[in-house]
């Protein structure tokens, strides 16, 4: 006998476990030696990570997926991973060695690196354990991290083979450095942040024409240290005499020559620029266009270096800008500072200011490479949903940089390059691989250094789609099996840094038997991003972050996973509240409880049902509904569409079987007919069968609970259970109508009884009109059930004019009137409904009042202009049903 409630505190874990230990999570299961894979790769979280509610929603539809594909019969195989993160990873060990009063520098780098070992194994892959909690079924056996030895030839093949096809280089470029940390980062770890700053108008002499200045401003003094350049439009007549010419740059003596070009702002300050190649991207554009030369006056602390004058030699960047500052007001060369707000860098580990800063590093020719991942995506032979976010991909990959890759970290793949004396470059997979190299390049033998930097994390995860598969070994039958992948559902923000590279890796290594390249996935789902119940975006400084776990502790995995599934619809963020997962658990709770109740009434163990051969109309007609949402689950998770998925098994269990179903066979259960009641109860443990195999994917932990406890006679756990493949041939026109019909009448009385504030416990009465000879046999069939249910103490047929005092109800050709002058006081629920419209009336002009203020729709924030369109938009629904009502009201009189 099943409890009175779900446990699911105690519960889950024992299903999990249970799965787990069963094998059921693993790919290449022999039973599915001949199935058709399908493969899902798992983004790799970070090391050092722990559960976020991006994470949730992301693991969750993959899993939705792989749950659904596993019982439609195929070799499914979930292929999870970590990320060794190695900027956050080495920061944590090195907080480490800080509280012990140590460096890393004072272990040594091999010391260090068997340090980071030591703490991963004790400590990091936590997400992992979080991950099972939310019911995520993915092949542990199979588990991979970025630095494993697998994983590690295969980034060492990577790099050796694209240098050695030209497609990896060093060069002095700029990139975003972080003096703290002291290593280049990539865009995705900075953040920009507003915030109060200074324009600082300095005047710079022209040569030749004592007493004329030319004016530009900064909001960096110190990097005026390393100009070159003064910039002005080529268009602006105030400055034509100058360009070409030359000005003094004040503090160094340096000559600076005037250029024209585009990137000055006529309309902004001076509409001059000082141009620094060395520590401004922009600027650096500039300077290639004019060929000018690149002055660095930055060491890897941001401090001033040996090209700038002495006197500022070694301060720090911030008290540089002092300095100067003071020196150029002292010179009367200040022209006047101007208060701004304007965006700054920052690392987002860090947390100090990123300069530009000119240094060398390593390169993929990213552009070579994304041609073949711009067609795969332009041919369709990958394809994104929503649709849109290919715009978003064609536009990042067709004005694609170089990509730098090597990090100055110590923790992570350490560049394959070895240096002879004179700075000649031998890559190759190991030391003497280049040792052999450099004894053919020199002829004898010398000593070697290898290149002290690390591969960017983005570099190794590259190449996720193959080298988790087993690559690079091409004969690895899970690779020969499971690779392209199916599809890979990730968030918009790392399409360029991680999509489009696993995109270039991917068909630039993996290649068919006729030598075209495969794409790694065929289908990029692109999901939302997760917000809070106003809408506004998740941080920690407005302390609205939800975590995951504590609302799995609250309400089980199974309310949180259905609430992310039923949110998550195409191209529209999800505003998450407890309500929303309170009312999912409650969900759960009232398939419990139906279940419950079929077994209280002896429906299990009565014997197989034939959906075909139901003889009773209401079978018939819950078949063909079992039918209808099987169609549309399956179809709706086919094409992604996980909201009208979750609605379909949502609406199906709650509305069509819980509410309806067992409500109309209550009287057969309780009545005479033994063979009607045996093929009822039989019915309903083959629908709740269909309930739980659809409901699965979204909420497995509940549903196993139930398949396996409702009956000793399954042949398998649920989720290795088949998918219902429902004939659409179950579907009984007639009876669905019958059924739909009498359905239509309790729903439509009900409604009206509330409308019209008819007590619960009061019955009335019933007269219909206008009906066609198949409404009157619908209504004389089911007329004890619709008696019941409706709470109605008499029902006749009526014909003429409508009774007085009685509300009308239309169902298609007839109509249903219901006498309640001798139930209500019109007059009062009248005055009632008016007062509430009138109240409701004032509120909605107060709400479109502050909609149609635009300085309201320019200050407020933007969750709280979401807020008031939501509520005038429910506050119209609201006074459209109390108008129908007092229409109603007036059809009386």
């Amino acid at each position: 006998m099943l409890e009175k409630t779900f446990d699911f505190s105690t519960a889950e874990k024992r299903i999990y476990d249970a799965w787990e230990d069963s094998g059921a999570f693993q790919g290449g299961r022999p039973e599915r030696a001949d199935a058709e894979p399908y493969t899902i790769v798992l983004p790799p979280p970070n090391v050092t990570g722990s559960l976020h509610i991006g994470h949730a929603l992301n693991h969750t539809l993959q899993d939705i997926l792989i749950r659904f594909e596993r019982m439609r019969g195929k070799d499914a195989l979930w292929q999870p991973g970590m990320d060794h993160a190695g900027i956050a990873t080495q920061m944590v060990v090195e907080r480490q060695l800080d509280a012990e009063g140590i460096s890393r520098h004072d272990l040594g780098r091999e010391k260090f690196i068997e340090r980071i070992w030591q703490w991963k194994e004790e400590s990091g892959g936590m997400i992992f354990n979080q991950m099972r909690r939310l019911g995520q079924s993915c092949d542990w056996s199979r588990q991979r991290f970025t630095m494993d030895e697998g994983f590690h030839d295969a980034v060492l093949k990577v790099f050796v083979e694209l240098y050695r096809d030209g497609l990896i280089y060093k060069d002095k470029r700029l990139v975003n450095w972080d003096p703290k940390l002291r290593t280049a980062i990539s865009d995705l770890e900075v953040e920009q942040k507003e915030v109060n700053g200074h324009y600082w108008h300095f005047k710079y002499p022209v040569d030749g024409e004592e007493g004329r200045y030319l004016t530009v401003a900064t909001t960096r003094p110190e990097t005026m240290l390393g100009d070159v350049a003064v910039a002005v439009h080529p268009d602006d007549e105030r400055y034509q005499d100058l360009i070409g010419k030359t000005l003094t740059l004040p503090l160094v003596g340096r000559k600076l020559i005037v250029v024209a070009d585009e990137h000055a702002d006529p309309e902004k300050g001076s509409g001059a620029v000082k141009i620094t190649p060395a520590h401004d991207f922009d600027d650096n554009a500039v300077g290639k266009r004019h060929d000018l030369e690149e002055i660095n006056i930055f060491d890897d602390l941001a401090r001033i270096n040996d090209n700038a004058p002495e006197k500022y030699r070694g301060l720090d960047r911030f008290e540089a800008r002092k300095l100067i500052v003071a020196d150029m007001d002292a010179l009367g060369l200040l022209d006047k500072v101007e208060d701004t707000v304007h965006m700054v860098p920052y690392g987002d580990r860090s947390g100090v200011v990123i300069e530009p800063w000119l240094t060398d590093q390593w390169y993929v020719n990213a552009g070579e490479l994304a041609k073949d991942a711009l067609a795969a995506v332009e041919d369709g032979r990958t394809s994104f949903i929503p649709k849109n976010w290919e715009k978003t991909y064609f536009e990042w990959m067709r004005n694609i940089e170089p990509w730098c890759v090597s990090r100055q970290l110590w923790w992570g793949h350490q560049i394959p390059a070895w240096y002879g004396p004179d700075g000649e470059i031998f890559v190759a997979h190991d030391e003497a691989e280049a040792q052999a190299a450099a004894e053919k390049h020199y002829g004898e033998k010398v000593e070697l250094t290898r290149d002290p930097d690390v591969l960017d994390t983005w570099f190794s995860s590259a190449l996720w789609p193959f080298g988790t598969l087993g690559w690079p070994d091409d004969n690895d039958p899970f690779l020969q099996r499971h690779y392209p992948t199916n599809v890979l559902i990730t968030a918009f923000d790392i399409i360029f840094f991680w999509v489009a590279r696993m995109m270039m890796d991917g068909l630039h290594f993996m290649k068919d038997e006729d030598g075209k390249p495969k794409v790694p996935f065929h289908t990029v789902y692109v999901h939302a991003l997760v917000r809070d119940e106003h809408g506004a975006k998740m941080s920690k400084s407005k302390g609205n972050v939800i975590d995951p776990l504590e609302l799995v502790d609250e309400y089980g995995a199974d309310a949180l996973r259905f609430t992310l599934a039923a949110m998550e619809a195409q191209g529209r963020d999800i505003k998450l509240a407890d309500k929303r997962v309170e009312g999912y658990r409650n969900f759960g709770t009232k398939l419990w409880n139906a279940a419950r109740f079929c077994e209280m009434n002896e429906c299990f163990g009565k014997g197989e049902f034939d959906p075909a051969s139901a003889a009773q109309t209401v079978n018939k007609w819950i078949v063909g509904e079992a039918v209808k949402a099987a169609e549309q689950v399956t179809k709706s998770l086919e094409s992604f569409r996980y909201n009208d998925a979750a609605a379909a098994i949502y609406h199906f269990t709650w509305g069509t079987f819980c509410d309806w179903y067992i409500e109309l066979v209550k009287p057969i259960f309780q009545g005479e007919d033994q063979d009607a009641a045996d093929e009822c109860r039989r019915c309903a443990a083959w629908v709740i069968d269909q309930i739980l195999k659809l409901l699965h994917p979204f909420k497995p932990f509940i549903t196993e609970e139930l398949w396996q406890s409702l009956s000793d006679k399954r042949e398998t756990s649920l989720i290795l259970a088949d998918w219902p493949e429902l004939p659409t041939s179950l579907i009984d026109d007639a009876a669905s109508e019958e059924m739909n019909w009498a359905i239509r009448v309790i729903s439509d009385i009900r409604t009206a009884r509330a409308e019209m504030n008819v007590p619960a416990g009061a019955k009335i009465d019933m007269l219909i009109g206008g009906a066609s000879a198949e409404s009157l046999k619908a209504l004389d069939t089911h007329k004890d059930v619709i008696a019941r249910l409706a709470r109605l103490e008499n029902i006749a047929e009526h014909s003429g004019e409508a009774p007085k005092g009685a509300v009308q109800v239309v169902i298609g050709e007839a109509t249903i009137f219901l006498p309640l002058a001798e139930v209500i006081d019109i007059a009062s629920e009248k005055a009632r409904l008016q007062k509430n419209l009138d109240k409701l009336s004032k509120e909605l002009g107060g709400i479109r009042g502050r909609l149609n203020n635009q300085g309201f729709l320019a200050k407020a924030p933007e969750h709280v202009v979401a807020e008031a369109k939501q509520q005038l938009a429910d506050g119209e629904v609201q006074a459209e049903k109390i108008q129908a009502a007092l229409d109603r009201l007036a059809s009386m009189d």
